[in-house]
């Protein structure tokens, strides 16, 4: 017994500033970027990078290792790095549930043709480079796994990487730009709302392919149909049975209290986001997607998503989202790009997503009436990827569907189009109804 509370105290010793080292890092890199025009997630993705493997820590990789990952007696070896990994799943889980309360399906309904084929382009377009893209270096890149993916999984997990738009980043700058009501962001909010959850849609089916080869050691048509199978019940049950007792439930804590919100009601929240990320992580789709559909059944609850701004978001974003994107940049390792051939690669795929989504978005803007600088507009905005691309990267790793080299190339994408996006509307804006405005952030 008492060896046991030893252990805890030194796993404590060393846990705790390290999580402060990396909250510390992370608030510094959200400043500096804020301070340079960028969205504050940028300075913490480049914070994680700057202090992981690939900069810094490789100056003092011995330092590195005995911070992050220190042999102490009494400790199994990894125990930190588990227990952050296990801790930035934890937020992604409550970050999912907050996307998914701030989804607003009015943005799915029609409206107009332009708005349409900007998605179906905007999606189409990256999704079939990716395809192209992942069948040609599947070989050359995941040859080095010790259990490489089908070319089919991969290759669909590269197009839904390439499709993906940052639609919670997005909706962030277009409010702080003072432009979230103009017809250019409605436009693209809802291009964006339509393929980012046809994205999602993608990445249960690749979790389904991953699994399936996972359990069988091939492609097990019977395993993904079950999976899908499992997946509509849990659908049905979520929209029919848990939404109605949950709605019901959320309104009557929150009018005990006068509008504001409970330790009850955020024990009941708490309580339904676990079991559901616990029952899609059992059907085999990844956790998050239960933690999202929690959020996206209650998004119709505007009194509920307005208390929650204010006593969870707040505290995902300071303690748990460093903790992801430090999670990311350890992971992010520049030096698998030290050969011609991944250094190659690596501009290909940032091509390749910016000519899909920018060209897809821009094209189709503009053969549906927009001027060349409103359909520039509308693809340089779609053409964020930010925090959703990170999300879809971490759980293609977690699949072990990337190669740690396409897991770096897709985050110098992620942060690249992310950095490309106010500069560019910046420059795009003249003569729009961005004219004017102060593109900072």
């Amino acid at each position: 017994m008492a060896q046991s509370k030893i252990d805890i105290e030194v796993l404590l010793l060393h846990l705790l500033p390290l999580l402060a080292f990396i909250v510390c890092i992370a608030r510094l890199g959200a400043w500096a970027a804020v301070r340079l025009g960028q969205p504050g997630v940028v300075g913490e993705i480049m914070a994680g990078i700057l202090f992981g493997p690939s900069c810094l820590a490789a100056l003092w990789p011995q330092a590195f290792a005995s911070f992050t990952n220190p042999s102490v007696e009494g400790l199994p070896g990894g125990t930190l790095p588990l227990l952050i990994k296990v801790l930035s799943q934890i937020g992604l889980v409550l970050l999912l549930f907050l996307i998914g309360l701030e989804f607003d399906f009015s943005h799915l309904k029609s409206t107009g043709v332009g708005t349409a084929a900007i998605s179906l382009t905007g999606m189409a377009l990256p999704f079939t480079l990716g395809l192209g893209l992942g069948w040609l270096v599947h070989a050359p890149l995941t040859g080095v796994m010790e259990k490489p993916p089908s070319v089919f999984t991969f290759s669909l997990f590269m197009g839904v990487a390439m499709s993906i738009t940052a639609l919670p980043i997005l909706g962030r700058l277009l409010v702080e730009w003072g432009v979230a009501r103009t017809r250019l962001a409605a436009i693209t909010i809802t291009a964006a709302a339509i393929d980012d959850a046809s994205g999602w849609i993608l990445l249960a089916a690749v979790a389904g392919f991953a699994h399936a080869q996972l359990e069988g050691g091939s492609y097990s048509p019977a395993a993904l149909l079950t999976m899908a199978a499992w997946s509509l019940a849990f659908l049905a049950c979520m929209v029919w049975v848990v939404r109605p007792f949950l709605v019901r439930l959320t309104c009557w804590l929150l009018g005990q209290n006068n509008g504001q919100p409970s330790l009850a009601l955020l024990g009941v929240l708490l309580v339904a986001i676990f079991s559901a990320s616990a029952a899609t992580s059992w059907i085999g789709i990844f956790a998050i997607f239960g933690a999202f559909l929690t959020g996206a059944i209650l998004s119709g609850e505007r009194q509920l998503a307005e208390a929650l701004q204010k006593n969870l978001r707040l505290f995902v974003t300071a303690f748990f989202l460093p903790i992801f994107f430090a999670s990311t940049g350890l992971r992010t390792r520049i030096g698998t790009l030290d050969s011609l051939t991944p250094a190659l690669v690596a501009v290909v795929v940032l091509f390749a997503a910016v000519a899909g989504k920018w060209g897809g978005c821009l094209i189709a803007a503009r053969a549906s009436g927009f001027s060349w600088r409103e359909a520039n507009i509308i693809g340089v905005l779609m053409n964020t990827r930010a925090l959703m691309e990170l999300i879809v990267i971490n759980v293609g790793m977690e699949l072990g569907v990337l190669p740690d080299s396409m897991f770096t190339m897709l985050v110098i994408m992620a942060v690249t189009t992310t950095i490309m996006t106010t500069p560019l509307v910046r420059v795009f804006s003249r003569g729009t109804e961005f004219e004017g405005l102060k593109l900072s952030t």
